[in-house]
Order: structure tokens, then C-alpha cells, then sequence
């Protein structure tokens, strides 16, 4: 009642300043009158602000290539191998290289000079010339991508398992592969503060974007979630992975550097991939850059038609180009697409049934295949970074 009457006081005394003659009956029109529009502007309870939507999502370097790069370990990249990278660049029309900056074991491989960082112990000095590195890039007009893998993190896992998940006897979880990879949790805020903390690193080192790796649970998680122990909340495993993306967005735009996310090739003819935590969608909407990783050796007989898609490049990446397209839809009226740059294969997978072998005609099979599906950038992939020689790119 109170509140009642302080609100009718309210009204009363803007409806007298406006009107000293208004009458008691203006009085409750104008009290009606308000209620009405309050009730115009009261949001819809079942129409709930989604967490995950883009907040004020720019591209911080419009006037950046259309990038065509390849890979280069930090070996290659602080080592001989670099002038053969270089000189590869120099003579086609590929501009761009991904440099490892936090690798595949979790190191951070060069000496950042941040005190929080280097404490960790978690640093290997693989490249010990960074500005040197950049000079060298620079120089050559090579655009500089710094590639993090975030939550497939063997050494900080070991240095921090309560980041990362632990079996019912209490030893590290790791994965079957020999020596066996951990990942670190992506529930886990320090986790998440931690990998930006390295990328604002690279960005002060001269990287101009930087390319989010393994981010995601491990593959097949959703058989052990019930059984591992580790820190969580209500979120789902994809809302989770999501929100880590969202807030990378946030923290590194400010700064001018784009960001990018390696992606499951497979995830965008999917609905979601639920057990390891990527959704398409959901990420693609928080990226300047998307990166599905859609080599025709990642796909199992019977997809796009084929009965070894590795052997079927040109079908293989055509196929998983259209499928990113329509995935990428309802983002795309939303103004939130990012630029599609997938990463192709430039190696031979000879433990792939069926396989061929790759050479000159297959990767220009897979970049025809973007062509005519409209993508103009790419990555091409070779982990030794034994590239094709000349390819028409």
C-alpha cells in the first residue's frame, strides 16, 4: 500500500506540474497510462538474454589479407628450417604462417619476460629469437598467426591436476596414446585466464592474430564425465567450451588482434559435438576467424558419398564446405559469420585404408573446392612443414 501511495504521489505531482487543474480521475488516467507503458517495455520472461550472444563483436583488422598460410612449428620457426618457410612464401602466393607460441605438450616456447607466466615453469625456450622472428616476417610481408593449445595440456595438468581431471585412485588422467596426453579442464576459470594471459603475450610480441587450438573436452569424454574428478557447475560441456571463447573475444579485441578457433572439420555437419564440448554455432558467432580443420583423411568411408574421402579430395572438401555454409546460416542474418579459413591437408595419410598419396593435384583439388564454394582463405597442414612444392594457390 505504501508503495501504492508513493507512486500515485508521484504521478500526482508530475500531472499538477504540468496541469495545476487536473482533476482525481486524470489522476488515475495518467497513473493507468504509466502502468501500460512500464508493461510495453517489460521483457518477455521466456525470452531470456542468451549468455553466449556476441557483445559488441568487431574485427579489429579489417584490413588484414585474405590469408593463405602454412603451419611451422616453433622448431621451424626458431630454427633453419625458417628460410626454407620464408623462401616458400616468397616465391607463391601464400602469405601467412601459425607458429606455435603455446605447443601441443602445453609449453610456451619462447621467453615471454612475464614473472606470473615463467613461475608456472611451464616455458621452454624453443624460440630464442622472437623479435628477431617478427623482424624476419615483417620483412617479408608475412602475416603472423600465434597458435595456443588450450585445454590438451600435458605439462600444466602434471603441474596443477586439480586444473585438470583425476581418476577415482587419484593419479592424472591421460589419454591411450603413448606417452599419453592430459588435458586441463575447461570448466576451470584460472585455466582459461591462464591461455589468455600467454596470448596477450604474442599479441605484445607482434602476432596479429591469435589461433585457439584444442579447445574442447578429450575425445570421448562423455564415457568417463561421472567417473573423473573435477571442478564443475550447471553449464553443459558446450556451454562451457563456449563461454571460454567469449571471453578470449572480449579480452583480446581491445587489443587489436583477431581471433581464431580450430574446429572439428566434422562438427558443422553435426548437430553438436556434445561429448567433447564444440558446438559450430555457438563458437563461430564469438570468432573474427573460424578454422575447421577438414581434411578428407579425418572423414570415415561413406561420408559425402565417398567410400575413402581421403581419396576424394576435391568431393570430400566440396562436401564439408557446404555443410560449414549452412551451419553458419542463422549466425549470418544475425551479422555475427566470421571469416571461414579452413585448414586443408598437405600430407599423405598412410594409415588410412585406401589411402593416395598427396601431392601437387591434391591440394589444388581442395583449394578448387573452396573456390567454388566461395572460400578464398586457408591453412594447409603438414606437421613435419614438408610443403608441396609448386602448387598454383
Amino acid at each position: 500500500m505504501e508503495i501504492l501511495l508513493a507512486s500515485l504521489a508521484l504521478i500526482w505531482g508530475n500531472v499538477t506540474a504540468a496541469n495545476p487543474d487536473a482533476t482525481f480521475e486524470q489522476l488515475v488516467q495518467a497513473s493507468l497510462n504509466a502502468k501500460n507503458a512500464v508493461a510495453i517495455v517489460q521483457p518477455n520472461p521466456s525470452q531470456e538474454m542468451d549468455p553466449l550472444a556476441p557483445v559488441n563483436k568487431q574485427d579489429p583488422q579489417k584490413d588484414a589479407p585474405v590469408v593463405k598460410g602454412i603451419y611451422a612449428t616453433a622448431h621451424s620457426a626458431g630454427g633453419s628450417r625458417l628460410n626454407t618457410l620464408v623462401k616458400l612464401l616468397d616465391d607463391t602466393e601464400l602469405n601467412s604462417m601459425v607458429i606455435d607460441v603455446k605447443d601441443d605438450w602445453g609449453y610456451i616456447t619462447w621467453q615471454t619476460g612475464n614473472a606470473e607466466l615463467e613461475a608456472m615453469g611451464t616455458t621452454q625456450k624453443i624460440i630464442g629469437n622472437m623479435p628477431g622472428l617478427m623482424s624476419t616476417l615483417s620483412e617479408h610481408h608475412i602475416y603472423p598467426i600465434g597458435r595456443i593449445v588450450v585445454f590438451k595440456d600435458t605439462v600444466l595438468a602434471k603441474k596443477k591436476p586439480e586444473w585438470s581431471f583425476v581418476n577415482p585412485d587419484g593419479t592424472l588422467w591421460g589419454n591411450g596414446k603413448n606417452p599419453p596426453d592430459s588435458f586441463v579442464n575447461p570448466y576451470n576459470k584460472e585455466v582459461w585466464d591462464y591461455n589468455i594471459a600467454v596470448a596477450k603475450e604474442a599479441v605484445k610480441a607482434g602476432f596479429k592474430e591469435i589461433q585457439f587450438d584444442y579447445v574442447r573436452f578429450p575425445e570421448g569424454f562423455e564415457k568417463r564425465a561421472d567417473i573423473l574428478k573435477y571442478t564443475k557447475d550447471e553449464r553443459s560441456r558446450i556451454d562451457a567450451v563456449a563461454s571460454f571463447v567469449k571471453y578470449a573475444k572480449e579480452q583480446l579485441q581491445p587489443l587489436g588482434v583477431r581471433v581464431s578457433v580450430d574446429i572439428f572439420g566434422y562438427a558443422a555437419s553435426v548437430p553438436a559435438a556434445e561429448g567433447i564440448g564444440q558446438d559450430f554455432e555457438k563458437i563461430s558467432q564469438n570468432v573474427d576467424v573460424i578454422a575447421p580443420m577438414i581434411y578428407p583423411s579425418h572423414y570415415s568411408t561413406g561420408w559425402f558419398g565417398s567410400k575413402v574421402p581421403d581419396a576424394a579430395p576435391f568431393v570430400t572438401i566440396d562436401g564439408a564446405s557446404k555443410d560449414t555454409t549452412k551451419k553458419l546460416e542463422a549466425i549470418d542474418k544475425k551479422g555475427w559469420k566470421p571469416i571461414v579459413r579452413p585448414w586443408i591437408q598437405d600430407f599423405t595419410a598412410s594409415w588410412v585404408p585406401g589411402y593416395i598419396k598427396y601431392g601437387k593435384h591434391e591440394v589444388e583439388e581442395q583449394i578448387r573446392a573452396l573456390k567454388e564454394n566461395g572460400v578464398n582463405e586457408f591453412l594447409l597442414w603438414n606437421a613435419n612443414n614438408n610443403y608441396t612444392p609448386d602448387v598454383k594457390y
